[in-house]
Order: structure tokens, then C-alpha cells, then sequence
């Protein structure tokens, strides 16, 4: 039988991870458990039933072996549009284990948006939670893959399936699971995975930078159909042998309140608009949260003030970090420890950063520039799309960040969302922050817009803690007031919207190309 450990040989900065010719991902995260004594081990927790590593690994063995009966071929693609429930972990590691490409779709689509990702992976297979019959059973209907199938149908599949699979042989760097990108810029595009990018992702990031361990228990209101919640609820857990809780419902304040304090978990993944909504319910809803280790946040810039908000209630650090799909999980955070507010924190071990002009030479510190990464998860490539994921060994992650000289990294925005007022680049990030600072300011959102000499001005979408009361407040001039006392003078917002919501990817990130495209119902010069 051959032998698909992975070897972490420690280093003085970084460990490297070894894998052997031969390499199968599930047998890292699902069969290595039973080998090392956890079957009897609480894998996976939800409100319905608890899974042990042994009933997963059964499970994810039949599942497998469920799908190649169903006809399923080895490197074809299974799109998997399932909640967050035990069946995603067993379709998506069955698939793994017998050679199958799993890609999991992000649960809160339309049926047109189904139908162009099953058209464009060429799928042979979609998999999909019956409560999603109705948008994707219409995108099944138009596009008919060879095979397709609601979760309602897998108990039935799982029990006539043979009990043990051995798996594919693949190797490290064959493909293993593809994600789609979030839509944060326009179409969605298939990140192409191999079978090393989650071990890689795991032990930087989760052990050598989190710190975490076999005793811990994971809950991510980001949900398992990207690579966020991915890595938070699946990949993490299953690395250290720890426990993931699941929850297919929507994370409304009180739904995660209720699930920290039913199952217990010592981490929390959230992304900042969580937070801020957790921060205006906590006094009323008090929960207790004494279980919590520390708590995470990603999507977009957490601010500093969120930050403190949130340790002086609940006495817990959150340890902002930005990651993205192509590189598979976070490659800056804070850490335990060593938390600086208002940064994204400092490069994860095992990955390489540069901070680069328009022209690809390196800027000093202090200099807004785009980011550039280096790191062994990064997307082999996009499916279907002619730009590459790396070029000249380095990743462009689109992202404009500062460096300091002490080694932390501050956003300043999309690359595509600075702005030039004035002769002067102005950083989008900036000016939400000095919004979101405001006592009546939940949510913000910061684009350009050409005035009516056809100059680009910042322009502010807010959301109010109480829509209806700031309606006719006057608030849109304190706003102006608020920012000019706290940013240079050309960065105030010339315009301000007051919204009950702002677009956002399931991940939690603005859309702001919906804000420039769609011209605001009423343009109300505020300044």
C-alpha cells in the first residue's frame, strides 16, 4: 500500500511540508485519524447529531465509492451546492479520496449564475441540498449535466456503497478541488487546486500561526463553499484532529450567540459586518462567550475601533487577516500575541510578499503599493481564463497594501478601487475607516465618481445603526464634519447615500464595482 503521510520537517522560520510521490489530501484529513488512535473522536458537531472520525471516515469511503458507481470518472467535476451539514464533508473528501474534482458552489446563487458554472467547469456531476431545488433545479434543467442528485438521495447511496475505497493515486501536485472566486470584480473564476494547497494552507497558517490544536473546537459563521470558511470549518479541524461545528442556518447575531454557547468552541471566524452587528446586540442579548480562545476576521479590513469594541465586551482578541481563493487561506494575520489594530498583521510563515508601483519596482515603507505573493497554495491556475494565476513566480493578489517598517501590512483597497482626487492617491479604506468611526455608523462603503467638471471625488454609501432615524437628520453633513476633522482635507466624501444594505459577496466583501455602475437613485451633494 503506499504510503500518502505528509513529513513537517521543522525550520528555524518555517516548517517545510514533504509528501510523497504519491498523495492523496483525504487520506491527510480523514483516514490519518483512524491510524493514530482518534476514531472514537468527535469529528464534526451539529444540532442534529455528532460524527466521530471513524463514521467519517466510513462514510467518506462510501461516499466515493457512491459516486464512481453513479459513473462518475476520476478528474472529472462534481459542482457541489450543499449547506453546512455533515454530507459536504463526505462528498466532498469521497470525491477527493476516489480522484473526483469536488467544487463547491456558494449556496446563496441564482439560477442563472448555476447554470454558467456548470457550463463553464463542463461538469459531469451537481450535487445539491433540496432547500436549493429552487434556483439550481432549474440551472440543472437547462444544462443537464450526465449526472445529478439532491443530498436527500445520499443515505440510500451511502448504505448499498462498498465501506472501504483505496485512494486515487495521485500525486502532490495533481488536482484535487477547485473553488470559484467570489464575483468581488465581475465573473466568477475556477481556481484550480492540488492536492498539497489545504495541507500547506493548515499548518502555516492554522498551526504555525494560530496556534492551533487536537483539543479545539471550530465554528465559522463564513460558510464551507468558500475558501475562508473552507479552511475555518473543514480543513483546520480535521488537520489537528479537532472539532468542527456546523450550521446550515444564516448568521445572524443571535444564531451565532446561540451556537457559542450550546457547543462551546474555543475559535470563532467571523468578517466584520458580523461583528459590528454582534457588538450593537451584545448588551441586550449578553451571551456567554467564555469559551472562546480568540476570534477571526477576514472578508475586509477589520477596524481598530471594532477591535476594541469587541475585547471590552467580551474580554477576546480578534485576529484580523486577509486571504483569497487563489492562494487557498490567509497569507497575512495578526496572531496571538502579537496583535496590531487597524493592520492586517504580518505574513504568514511559508509565504513571501512585495509591495510594488505600477512599474514592479519595490516601494519603501510607508508607500501604498500592489501586492505581490509568493507561497506553495497558490491556484495552479483559473479554469477557462487566459490571465495566470502567477506571473514570474509571483502572485498579483489585486490588492493595495502599505508596509511598515516593523513588518506589519495596512490595506488601502482593491487596486481597481483607489482613487486619484486631486493629483493625490486617495486609499477608499481610509475614508471608510474614518466613517465607520462615527457613533451612527454601521457599515461603509467608499467609490469614486466624477463630479460635474468630470474630476473623481470620493463618494460614501452608508449604513446607519438606525436607517429611519438618520433619514432627515442632517447626518450626511456630520459625516463631512466627522471626516474633515480626521483626514487630509481633498479625502472627504463630496456625496454621502444613506442605504438599508451594501452588495457583498458571500464572503463578506463589498462589491463596489455594483456602486459605480449602478447610479445611485438620488445624488444628494452633501459639502
Amino acid at each position: 500500500m503506499q504510503d500518502h503521510s505528509v513529513i513537517v520537517e521543522p525550520g528555524e522560520t518555517v516548517s517545510r511540508l514533504r509528501f510523497p510521490p504519491r498523495f492523496n489530501a483525504a487520506v491527510a484529513f480523514i483516514d490519518r485519524h483512524l491510524a493514530e488512535g482518534r476514531g472514537a473522536a468527535i469529528a464534526i458537531r451539529t444540532p442534529d447529531a455528532d460524527v466521530t472520525y471513524a463514521e467519517l471516515a466510513e462514510r467518506v469511503a462510501r461516499c466515493g465509492n457512491a459516486l464512481l458507481a453513479a459513473g462518475l470518472a476520476p478528474g472529472e467535476r462534481m459542482l457541489m451546492a450543499v449547506l453546512d451539514r455533515p454530507e459536504f464533508f463526505y462528498l466532498f473528501w469521497g470525491a477527493v479520496k476516489a480522484g473526483i474534482i469536488p467544487v463547491p458552489l456558494n449556496t446563496l446563487l441564482r439560477d442563472a449564475d448555476y447554470r454558467y458554472m456548470i457550463a463553464d467547469a463542463a461538469a459531469a456531476a451537481v450535487v445539491f441540498s433540496p432547500e436549493l431545488a429552487p434556483e439550481m433545479g432549474l440551472a440543472v434543467a437547462a444544462t443537464a449535466p450526465r449526472i445529478s442528485f439532491t443530498t436527500d438521495a445520499l443515505p440510500a447511496m451511502l448504505a448499498a456503497a462498498a465501506p472501504s475505497l483505496a485512494p486515487a493515486p495521485t500525486g502532490p501536485d495533481d488536482d484535487c478541488y477547485w473553488l470559484y472566486s467570489s464575483g468581488s470584480t465581475g465573473r466568477p473564476k475556477g481556481a484550480v487546486h492540488v492536492q498539497h494547497d489545504l495541507p500547506v494552507s493548515a499548518q502555516h497558517y492554522a498551526v504555525e500561526t494560530l496556534g492551533v490544536r487536537q483539543t479545539d473546537v471550530f465554528f465559522s459563521a463564513a460558510k464551507l463553499f468558500f475558501s475562508y470558511g473552507l479552511g475555518n470549518a473543514m480543513s483546520f479541524p480535521l488537520w489537528v484532529g479537532g472539532t468542527s461545528v456546523l450550521v446550515a442556518d444564516r448568521p445572524t447575531p443571535e444564531m451565532t450567540f446561540a451556537v457559542i454557547e450550546r457547543f462551546r468552541p474555543s475559535w470563532f471566524f467571523g468578517v466584520p459586518t458580523l461583528f459590528a452587528r454582534q457588538i450593537v446586540e451584545y448588551p441586550k442579548l449578553r451571551p456567554d462567550l467564555s469559551s472562546l480562545r480568540f476570534c477571526v476576521s477576514a472578508g475586509e479590513a477589520l477596524p481598530a475601533h471594532l477591535f476594541a469594541a469587541w475585547k471590552a465586551l467580551t474580554g477576546t482578541e480578534i485576529l484580523d487577516g486577509i486571504g483569497s481563493t487563489e492562494a487557498t487561506h490567509m497569507y497575512i494575520s495578526n496572531r496571538p500575541g502579537d496583535v496590531v489594530p487597524g493592520t492586517t498583521g504580518r505574513v504568514v510563515p511559508g509565504y513571501a510578499l512585495r509591495v510594488v508601483d505600477d512599474r514592479g519596482a519595490e516601494v519603501p515603507p510607508g508607500t501604498p503599493g500592489r501586492l505581490l505573493l509568493a507561497g506553495d497554495s497558490i491556484a495552479r491556475c483559473y479554469w477557462h481564463n487566459p490571465k495566470p494565476t502567477v506571473v514570474d513566480g509571483w502572485f498579483d493578489t489585486g490588492d493595495t497594501y502599505c508596509h511598515a517598517a516593523d513588518g506589519t501590512f495596512t490595506y488601502s483597497g482593491r487596486s481597481d478601487d483607489m482613487l486619484k482626487v486631486g493629483g493625490i492617491w486617495c486609499s477608499p479604506a481610509e475614508i471608510e475607516a474614518a466613517l465607520i468611526e462615527h457613533p451612527d455608523v454601521l457599515e461603509a462603503a467608499v467609490v469614486g465618481r466624477a463630479d460635474a467638471d468630470g474630476l473623481v471625488k470620493p463618494e460614501a454609501w452608508i449604513v446607519p445603526k438606525d436607517l429611519e432615524r438618520a433619514r432627515g437628520s442632517g447626518i450626511e453633513a456630520d459625516l463631512i464634519r466627522h471626516c474633515k476633522t480626521r483626514l487630509a482635507p481633498y479625502k472627504y466624501p463630496r456625496w454621502i447615500h444613506l442605504v438599508a444594505d451594501l452588495p457583498k459577496t458571500a464572503t463578506g466583501k463589498i462589491q463596489r464595482f455594483v456602486l459605480r455602475q449602478a447610479p445611485p437613485p438620488q445624488l444628494a451633494r452633501a459639502g
